[in-house]
């Protein structure tokens, strides 16, 4: 059975940003255990991650260069995938964080609805996906009876997957930045997120290197930076750029069955009957995707 590279390509680096930044709980809870702040941590993330692909891009002697047009979509694209980072652990103040996760992965709707009214409407297998995939998520996150849903929770999560969503879809539409490479494209998204971080941890009082107090720290820092942020921003780019936004953000199922997986593995916290089944239903989903794909006569 054949398959078009480019999909190929597009799919696997899908694949990767979803279990990139599913990693999340595995640096980040360490932190906020060890007190952390979280904007210290979303600051560190983001400016870390930008230093790097810097000197990546550096050393590969790749241009920096961008008009002041391309910059000004380059900026929105950068408010938009921090201001998604920052609206979800926001809404983890008002309501659990399964809750938040659940309703966060209401994006592949958001991107879906966005690209159909742009003109591009998803075939009914992807529209079937999503569905399944969304399924999943609420096996896999449903919160336990008795929660108490603050309407500023529930906001704060929406906007964060309206964030992100609109982040997917400008990446793959605009022919403004359709030319700049998807490791510029990430550098100045993880340049603008540095600094709105960096801003508000000034706003709010003190300076982010107050929390990096241990080695400990440090290390968990630099590994959030690199595997749920640059390695994650970095093949979000590549994977929407070949596939399209839609089929991307229904394999950003991959990131809630990562957490999972790692809270369970890693943290001993308990794997429910209702989470196995969401994870074999998000994984069923994904799989149905690719391989309808790959029917005679798709591009």
């Amino acid at each position: 059975m054949r398959f078009n590279r480019r999909k190929l390509i597009g799919f696997a680096a899908g694949i990767v940003a979803g279990v990139s930044y599913g990693m999340n709980p595995l640096f980040a809870k360490p932190l906020l255990e060890g007190g952390v702040p979280v904007l210290t941590m979303l600051f560190f993330r983001y400016f870390l991650s930008v230093v790097m692909m810097g000197i990546w891009m550096f050393l590969r002697r790749e241009s920096f260069g961008v008009s002041a047009k391309e910059f000004s979509l380059l900026a929105v694209l950068g408010l938009l995938f921090s201001c998604s980072s920052l609206f979800l652990f926001e809404s983890y103040r008002f309501i659990p964080s399964g809750l938040a996760t659940t309703i966060v992965y209401l994006y592949p709707v958001f991107v879906a609805l966005m690209m159909a009214a742009l003109g591009n409407t998803p075939d009914w297998h992807v529209w079937v996906s999503i569905a399944a995939t969304f399924a999943g998520v609420i096996l896999l996150c449903k919160p336990s009876g008795g929660v108490t849903l603050h309407w500023a929770g529930l906001a704060l999560a929406a906007l964060s997957a309206l964030s992100y969503a609109a982040y997917l879809v400008i990446v793959n539409r605009s022919r403004r930045i359709r030319h700049i490479s998807e490791h510029a494209l990430t550098f100045y998204a993880l340049l603008i997120g540095s600094v709105l971080f960096f801003a508000l941890q000034l706003a709010r009082g003190g300076l982010p290197l107050a929390a990096v107090r241990t080695p400990a720290v440090a290390a968990n820092l630099l590994g959030l930076a690199i595997f749920p942020t640059m390695i994650s921003l970095l093949a979000l780019a590549v994977s929407t750029r070949h596939i399209g936004p839609t089929r991307t953000s229904v394999l950003g199922v991959f990131e809630p069955v990562t957490a999972i997986l790692i809270g369970t593995v890693l943290f001993a916290e308990p794997m429910t009957p209702g989470m196995t089944a969401g994870i074999v239903l998000c994984l069923a989903a994904i799989l149905f995707m690719v391989v309808t794909e790959n029917r005679p006569g798709r591009d």
